[in-house]
Order: C-alpha cells, then structure tokens, then sequence
C-alpha cells in the first residue's frame, strides 16, 4: 500500500505543567507580602514556630518550599527541611520528625489530625530547639481542636493571612499558570479571564487547567469562545456540589 494513502491520527500531547517552587518565581502583591516578609525574616522570627493561612491555591506550599530554600541559603551546611501533611503526623514519627529536621513544615493543619501527635511535635520543638512552619486554611483561633492544650499552644504562635488577589495578582498568576504548561494566550483572553473570573486562587488554577482540556481536545488554540465554555463547566460543576 501507498504510504500516501496513510492518514496518521494525531492525538493531543498532553504535557505536565511545570512547577516553579523557588523565590524567584514567587509572585509578590499585596495580598501576600506580609507572610513572604516573615519567611524572609528567618532565622529572626519572633517566635520557634508560626502559622500562614489563606484559601486553597494561595501560595502556601510555594512559600513552604522558599522556607526551605532560605533555610538551605542561610546554613553553612545544608540542613534538610522536610514538607509533611499535618495528617501524616503520629505518634510513631514525631520524635523522628523533630530528630531529623530542626525545621520543618506542616502543611494543611488541621483538627482532623492527630491532635496528641501535634502536641508532642510543638513541645518538642519549643523545648529542644528547632522552628516549624505551619500552614492551614484558616486561622488556628478559627478552628476547634478536640485537644484543648494543642489549641492553646496554636493561639500562642503568629499566624500570618495570604488574602484573596486582587486584578493585578491575578493578571500575572493567570500568565504564568499558562506559562507553566507552555502556552502563551492573547491580551484579548487574558482580558477575558481577569474581567469574568471568580476571585480567588483556586478557581484560576480550575480555569486553566479546564480551558486547556477543552483545547487540547477540539484542537484549536485558546480563544474567548473556550474560555467561556471551560467557565461554564466550572460553573456546572459547582452547582453539582451544591446538591
């Protein structure tokens, strides 16, 4: 047979996006200046540990990982900081954790982790050295810890808000989620976006993962028209939660 004859199906690559986590790539606006000031302050911190909080998709882990950039920048040898999910802390890891990391980051906390275990790691800390990053949702005054010593012991500590973004921060967050998965869209759609968008972090990540999607399957580039279509899901999707 004719090679010519041959039609070769063409399929969408996908490519996983990029993640920049150092401080270079950390996108500075007033909503997060404060808790970035505070891991800049490091080792100077006015107390061994502290909390950052803000919505989903706020910065957080990017902060997280610029503590331990920091961390590794300000040592004369490099001192291992390990990331770990307040749920994945327990009895039979804490005194490990504190062994092992004289900084350490606590992602996510939360009342539904292992109260007993989190106690025991913030004593540890506070009394044989060492600092630990915390981060949460919310606020720890704003969350009900069954163990009411661990309550107390989170109120003791500065807790710093990631706010929601405002037009700007989100201009330069929508380029660069883009960018991350190597597509550069039109002043036109990024217009679009920055104007009809919800407002928060969370939803620009659902926003341009979906309107990738919708891309990559009818094969065309990004436009209005599919930024619109990838809202729509959105929109339907959260409906769909809410019955």
């Amino acid at each position: 047979m004719n090679a010519a004859n041959f039609k070769i199906k063409q399929f969408p690559l996908k490519f996983k996006p990029r993640t920049d986590f150092g401080r270079d790539d950390f996108m500075v606006a007033d909503c997060n200046r404060e808790a970035l000031n505070m891991i800049e302050m490091w080792p100077n911190w006015p107390f061994f540990a502290i909390v950052l909080y803000g919505p989903e998709g706020c910065g957080k882990s990017h902060l997280a990982h610029v503590f331990a950039e920091r961390v590794a920048a300000c040592c004369e040898h490099p001192i291992p900081v390990q990331i770990i999910q307040a749920t994945a802390v327990n009895s039979r890891n804490v005194e490990r954790l504190h062994r092992d990391n004289p900084c350490l980051v606590v992602e996510n906390l939360t009342p539904k982790a292992d109260n007993e275990a989190l106690f025991h790691l913030f004593n540890l800390y506070q009394n044989e050295g060492g600092y630990i990053l915390f981060t949460a949702e919310q606020s720890p005054a704003r969350m009900y810890f069954k163990l009411p010593d661990l309550r107390s012991r989170l109120n003791t500590i500065p807790s710093v808000a990631i706010g929601e973004p405002d037009d700007a921060m989100l201009t330069a967050l929508i380029v660069k989620l883009f960018n991350d998965r190597q597509i550069i869209i039109s002043p036109e759609v990024l217009n679009y976006i920055v104007q009809n968008m919800q407002r928060s972090f969370s939803y620009a990540q659902k926003l341009v993962a979906e309107t990738d999607a919708i891309s990559l399957s009818c094969k065309r580039a990004i436009s209005v028209p599919i930024v619109k279509e990838a809202m729509k899901i959105l929109n339907t999707n959260v409906q769909q939660e809410l019955f």
